[in-house]
Protein backbone atom coordinates (compact mmCIF):
# COMPACT_ATOMS: atom_id res chain seq x y z
CA UNK A 1 0.00 0.00 0.00
CA UNK A 2 1.64 3.46 -1.20
CA UNK A 3 0.69 6.94 0.05
CA UNK A 4 0.93 8.28 -3.47
CA UNK A 5 -2.68 10.07 -3.89
CA UNK A 6 -4.53 8.97 -6.74
CA UNK A 7 -4.64 10.58 -10.14
CA UNK A 8 -7.44 10.67 -12.22
CA UNK A 9 -7.10 10.18 -15.94
CA UNK A 10 -9.46 11.88 -17.86
CA UNK A 11 -11.26 10.87 -21.07
CA UNK A 12 -11.03 14.28 -23.61
CA UNK A 13 -7.32 14.42 -24.57
CA UNK A 14 -6.02 18.38 -24.17
CA UNK A 15 -5.99 18.74 -28.43
CA UNK A 16 -9.60 17.91 -28.00
CA UNK A 17 -10.38 20.67 -25.40
CA UNK A 18 -8.40 23.09 -27.41
CA UNK A 19 -10.56 22.36 -30.56
CA UNK A 20 -13.91 22.45 -28.23
CA UNK A 21 -12.89 25.92 -26.91
CA UNK A 22 -11.90 27.22 -30.61
CA UNK A 23 -15.29 25.96 -32.06
CA UNK A 24 -16.88 27.51 -29.17
CA UNK A 25 -14.99 30.75 -29.66
CA UNK A 26 -16.11 31.08 -33.74
CA UNK A 27 -19.60 30.10 -32.49
CA UNK A 28 -19.62 32.58 -29.70
CA UNK A 29 -18.17 35.46 -31.77
CA UNK A 30 -21.08 35.82 -34.28
CA UNK A 31 -24.36 34.52 -31.87
CA UNK A 32 -23.26 35.78 -29.08
CA UNK A 33 -20.67 38.84 -29.70
CA UNK A 34 -21.57 40.62 -26.50
CA UNK A 35 -19.46 43.03 -27.11
CA UNK A 36 -16.94 44.35 -29.92
CA UNK A 37 -13.46 44.99 -28.42
CA UNK A 38 -11.16 45.09 -31.32
CA UNK A 39 -13.14 45.65 -34.29
CA UNK A 40 -11.04 44.75 -37.77
CA UNK A 41 -8.16 43.77 -35.67
CA UNK A 42 -5.41 41.61 -37.67
CA UNK A 43 -1.44 41.93 -38.16
CA UNK A 44 1.24 42.03 -35.47
CA UNK A 45 -1.14 42.18 -32.32
CA UNK A 46 -2.57 38.78 -33.14
CA UNK A 47 0.87 37.13 -34.00
CA UNK A 48 2.42 38.33 -30.50
CA UNK A 49 -0.06 35.25 -28.81
CA UNK A 50 -0.41 33.25 -31.84
CA UNK A 51 3.07 32.48 -32.95
CA UNK A 52 4.79 31.93 -29.50
CA UNK A 53 1.82 29.67 -28.79
CA UNK A 54 2.06 27.68 -31.56
CA UNK A 55 6.10 27.81 -31.17
CA UNK A 56 5.64 26.83 -27.40
CA UNK A 57 3.25 23.54 -28.54
CA UNK A 58 5.46 22.52 -31.04
CA UNK A 59 9.05 23.00 -29.54
CA UNK A 60 7.66 21.44 -26.30
CA UNK A 61 6.25 18.14 -27.73
CA UNK A 62 9.21 17.95 -30.17
CA UNK A 63 11.60 18.09 -26.88
CA UNK A 64 9.69 14.95 -25.23
CA UNK A 65 9.79 13.16 -28.64
CA UNK A 66 13.78 13.90 -29.00
CA UNK A 67 13.92 13.11 -25.46
CA UNK A 68 11.72 9.57 -26.06
CA UNK A 69 9.49 10.17 -23.59
CA UNK A 70 5.82 10.32 -23.56
CA UNK A 71 3.98 13.49 -25.04
CA UNK A 72 0.33 12.54 -24.46
CA UNK A 73 -0.60 13.06 -20.98
CA UNK A 74 -0.60 10.06 -18.55
CA UNK A 75 1.48 7.99 -21.35
CA UNK A 76 4.77 6.77 -20.16
CA UNK A 77 7.09 8.98 -18.77
CA UNK A 78 10.40 8.06 -19.35
CA UNK A 79 12.64 11.01 -18.48
CA UNK A 80 11.72 14.57 -16.61
CA UNK A 81 12.32 17.37 -18.49
CA UNK A 82 13.75 20.08 -17.25
CA UNK A 83 15.87 22.35 -19.50
CA UNK A 84 14.98 25.10 -21.97
CA UNK A 85 11.55 26.07 -21.54
CA UNK A 86 10.73 23.86 -18.88
CA UNK A 87 13.14 26.19 -16.84
CA UNK A 88 10.32 28.83 -17.16
CA UNK A 89 6.79 27.22 -17.11
CA UNK A 90 6.22 23.38 -16.21
CA UNK A 91 3.32 23.30 -18.65
CA UNK A 92 4.43 25.08 -22.05
CA UNK A 93 2.21 23.18 -24.06
CA UNK A 94 -0.62 23.83 -22.25
CA UNK A 95 0.50 27.49 -22.33
CA UNK A 96 0.68 27.81 -25.67
CA UNK A 97 -2.38 25.87 -26.14
CA UNK A 98 -3.65 29.40 -24.15
CA UNK A 99 -2.09 31.68 -26.11
CA UNK A 100 -3.22 30.29 -29.10
CA UNK A 101 -6.72 30.51 -27.90
CA UNK A 102 -5.96 34.01 -26.72
CA UNK A 103 -4.69 35.16 -30.22
CA UNK A 104 -7.83 33.56 -31.73
CA UNK A 105 -10.19 35.73 -29.59
CA UNK A 106 -7.98 38.63 -30.01
CA UNK A 107 -8.39 38.25 -33.72
CA UNK A 108 -12.76 37.39 -33.49
CA UNK A 109 -12.73 40.84 -31.71
CA UNK A 110 -15.57 40.50 -29.22
CA UNK A 111 -15.94 39.41 -25.69
CA UNK A 112 -18.03 36.65 -26.12
CA UNK A 113 -14.89 35.26 -28.10
CA UNK A 114 -13.21 35.88 -24.92
CA UNK A 115 -15.36 33.80 -22.44
CA UNK A 116 -13.93 29.77 -23.58
CA UNK A 117 -10.25 30.80 -22.81
CA UNK A 118 -10.66 30.69 -19.05
CA UNK A 119 -12.67 27.96 -19.30
CA UNK A 120 -10.39 26.09 -21.51
CA UNK A 121 -7.64 27.27 -18.77
CA UNK A 122 -9.75 25.88 -15.81
CA UNK A 123 -10.40 23.01 -17.25
CA UNK A 124 -6.72 22.02 -18.58
CA UNK A 125 -5.73 23.56 -14.88
CA UNK A 126 -8.00 21.04 -13.09
CA UNK A 127 -8.43 17.87 -15.28
CA UNK A 128 -4.80 17.97 -16.40
CA UNK A 129 -1.98 19.53 -14.61
CA UNK A 130 -3.29 18.78 -11.39
CA UNK A 131 -3.76 14.85 -12.23
CA UNK A 132 -0.46 14.71 -14.18
CA UNK A 133 1.92 16.50 -11.00
CA UNK A 134 0.35 13.52 -8.93
CA UNK A 135 1.30 11.21 -11.92
CA UNK A 136 4.96 12.29 -12.00
CA UNK A 137 5.37 12.78 -8.26
CA UNK A 138 4.83 8.96 -8.21
CA UNK A 139 7.11 8.41 -11.23
CA UNK A 140 10.18 10.68 -9.96
CA UNK A 141 9.35 11.27 -6.33
CA UNK A 142 12.16 13.50 -4.93
CA UNK A 143 13.23 15.31 -8.26
CA UNK A 144 9.88 16.05 -9.11
CA UNK A 145 9.01 17.65 -6.00
CA UNK A 146 12.23 19.87 -6.75
CA UNK A 147 11.30 21.04 -9.51
CA UNK A 148 7.58 21.56 -8.40
CA UNK A 149 9.09 24.15 -5.76
CA UNK A 150 11.74 25.39 -8.88
CA UNK A 151 9.49 26.22 -11.67
CA UNK A 152 5.49 27.50 -11.93
CA UNK A 153 3.26 25.51 -13.00
CA UNK A 154 2.10 28.00 -16.05
CA UNK A 155 4.28 31.15 -16.07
Amino acid sequence: MTNTPEYKKPRIVPVAWLLIAATAMVFLNFKLPLVELTPGLSGVPIWLLLGPGSILLIWSAHKFAKAGTGVMPFSESTKLITTGIYRFTRNPMYLGMALFLAGGALKLGSLGAWIPVPLFIWVIDHQFIRNEEIFLTGIYGDEYRDYLKKVRRWI
